[in-house]
């Protein structure tokens, strides 16, 4: 055959490739599109004998379009594979690289475990070390799936190595989002000094050396929500309002309808095409951490607000695609609201939202959700439990939890509660060897102000409960200086409140109402019903004492109100199908049904002479962060 006829044959052959992708690309993008004709066209590639190159990709795409567009997971398996194992060795040929990302993915799909998308990833690091992008993504996407697995060293090791060669590639924007995504793992792991130090220096390359306006302002918000984050963490809800006050301002920014879109910003550069989170779920991330913020604050209808506004939002862009991050959102939202109605007395509304929860968490593939968030619920159901008096249910939940969890601030607030359960069982030997428990474990290690301020709230309550009435005036005066410090109202409320008690039971009237008094103004603006149950039952007596009739007759009135209003929510709560929960102690949760709700859930129930609710600070907010690290958006054609 002489040269111009091999040439001839060449170029037509290549036609023919080309026209058959232009057809699947036609018949992909058509209106509705026509998946049964584009994977036919890109089929018939194959009976052509293409080059290793063309095959290579042509099974890729093959492998696309089945993940995106069927459930042929097999199928797609077997395209992807063999585009792999054609393209390996193939030098300076990014399909192995594109190939090996999906292929990881769908092993975390169909894979009990996550050790072959793993194995994929590292040979695929290994291979791209001379392609800057594919490098960072590869090693972005490989610790993303340590971090999922609570493998927090590896995945931070991983992340040190992608800024170290963001920083030589001369690509600042990655840089940075390898910093803070690399602080996200330490925070979880609760390295506070390191955490510091990483936010300090991604902060001053964020002012100094981000020249593009847009870009430096997505880095501020993923910087400003970690900040806010790791004040939430600590319990320094009052030190942490600049910051979020800069973050809330931020998001209006970004959010703006003159802000151009997520691909015109990250679009142009290779090197620039990574975004932590789209501005739309950037929006939500900021309602959730202002939800989280004022419930620790205290302002329980600020947080009911936010909540509801945010859960509007998270429907609104699951219509538009249901992306998995959203539903971790949701359950997080859902777990500090239930906190939240507990405090306000509203139980039957709770265990409503818990199995809102769950239903989430069961709606996830493989379960995903429902193991990382099971000891959460188990904490909420145990503290729903506690308010409705049904407390070896709660034990069990609290122990449950403790049982499941690794994340140290969980654990420390459920066995708080459990104190609080063998204080009111009157389990004194139980109680003790909790309390040391807690105190040994707690006392050269990184907490919550806010949970080491329960802890001597609880301590005060032990106390006081065994008639030692100057211990618990030390301890309450040590837990207000704590919650006094940092804003924590309904800390200082029921320490106040309990003061209050003390006080009261040592005969000194005038100091009792000194503490009652903005005990009671603090817990109306909460609204903290079972401190204002306890306080206006102090109140009473108080007002006898001083033989003020009229007073003890509001008071009573007051204490009569709110017994009624909660006894009256336990009948409905304790008569609701998904009361049945409160029976969950392993395996999958129950499915139970009820009518539906927005949100919802209640808090505990303590009798007039003991204000034993729940410390009050959220459950957990790192589990949240953990899923959230996916700084890995790409922008640019499907093909």
């Amino acid at each position: 055959m002489s040269a111009s006829t091999s040439t001839t044959a060449a170029a037509s052959q290549d036609a023919c490739y080309i026209s058959l992708l232009g057809l699947a690309e036609y018949f992909r993008t058509s209106q509705p599109p026509n998946i049964k004709k584009c994977i036919q066209c890109l089929q018939a590639l194959f009976t052509f004998m293409p080059p290793s190159k063309v095959e290579a990709r042509t099974h890729l795409q093959m492998g696309q379009i089945l993940m995106a567009y069927t459930q042929n997971i097999d199928l797609a398996r077997h395209h992807l594979e063999k585009a792999w194992s054609i393209s390996e060795p193939l030098a300076n040929f990014d399909v192995k690289f594109d190939t090996a990302s999906l292929l990881a993915q769908l092993h975390l799909q169909t894979d009990q475990n996550s050790n072959q998308a793993k194995a994929m990833l590292r040979r695929a690091v290994e291979l791209s070390q001379h392609n800057v992008y594919w490098h960072c993504k590869l090693l972005l996407q490989l610790a993303q799936i340590h971090a999922s697995d609570r493998e927090y060293s590896l995945a931070s090791d991983l992340l040190a190595v992608g800024a170290e060669n963001a920083d030589e590639a001369g690509a600042t924007y990655l840089k940075v989002l390898f910093l803070l995504s690399r602080a996200m793992i330490l925070m979880i792991e609760r390295k506070t000094n390191d955490v510091l130090a990483l936010l300090n220096s991604a902060g001053q390359i964020i002012d100094n050396n981000i020249p593009n306006p847009h870009q430096k302002e997505y880095l501020k918000v993923f910087f400003l929500v970690l900040q806010v984050c790791y004040y939430l963490a600590l319990g320094q809800v009052k030190t942490v309002k600049p910051s979020l006050k800069q973050l809330q301002m931020s998001i209006q920014t970004i959010m703006a309808p003159n802000w151009p879109s997520d691909e015109t910003i990250f679009g142009a550069n290779q090197l620039e095409m990574f975004v932590w989170l789209p501005k739309e779920q950037l929006y939500v991330l900021v309602y959730l951490v202002t939800v989280s913020h004022s419930m620790m604050a205290g302002y329980m209808d600020k947080a009911q607000k936010y909540t509801e506004k945010a859960l509007t939002q998270i429907e609104k862009l699951k219509q538009q695609e249901d992306k998995p991050i959203l539903s971790v959102f949701k359950v997080i939202l859902l777990e500090h609201i239930v906190m939240c109605r507990m405090v306000m007395g509203n139980r039957e509304l709770a265990i409503r939202e818990i199995a809102a929860a769950r239903d989430v968490c069961l709606a996830a593939p493989q379960r995903s959700l429902l193991r990382r968030h099971s000891a959460q619920l188990h904490c909420l159901i145990g503290l729903y439990s506690m308010s409705t008096s049904f407390f070896e249910h709660a034990e069990r939940q609290f122990l449950v939890c403790v049982s499941e969890t690794n994340e140290r601030d969980l654990k420390l607030f459920a066995n708080l509660n459990l104190a609080i359960i063998y204080l009111r069982t009157k389990r004194d030997t139980d109680l003790k060897q909790i309390l040391d428990a807690v105190s040994s474990e707690n006392t050269n290690t990184y907490s919550s102000q806010a949970l080491m301020g329960g802890f001597y709230y609880v301590q005060g309550l032990h106390a006081f409960h065994k008639n030692s009435f100057h211990e618990a005036k030390r301890f309450l005066r040590e837990t207000l200086k704590m919650a006094n410090a940092e804003d924590l109202n309904r800390l200082t409320s029921c320490s106040l409140v309990l003061l209050s008690h003390v006080f009261l039971s040592i005969g000194n009237s005038k100091e009792s109402m000194n503490m009652v008094t903005p005990a009671m103004q603090l817990a109306s603006k909460i609204p903290d019903i079972h401190v204002q149950l306890w306080g206006s039952a102090i109140l009473k007596d108080l007002h006898r004492m001083s033989k003020d009739a009229q007073h003890e007759k509001d008071a009573y009135a007051n204490h009569l109100k709110y017994s009624e209003n909660l006894i009256a929510d336990q009948r409905k709560s304790v008569q609701s199908s998904h009361h049945e929960l409160v029976n969950w102690f392993h395996g999958d949760p129950p499915v139970t049904s009820g009518p539906p709700t927005t949100t919802a859930v209640a808090m505990i129930l303590p009798d007039s002479s003991a204000a034993v609710g729940p410390v009050p600070v959220i459950a957990s907010t790192s589990t949240g962060m953990q899923q959230a690290i996916q700084p890995v958006g790409q922008y640019g054609q499907f093909y």
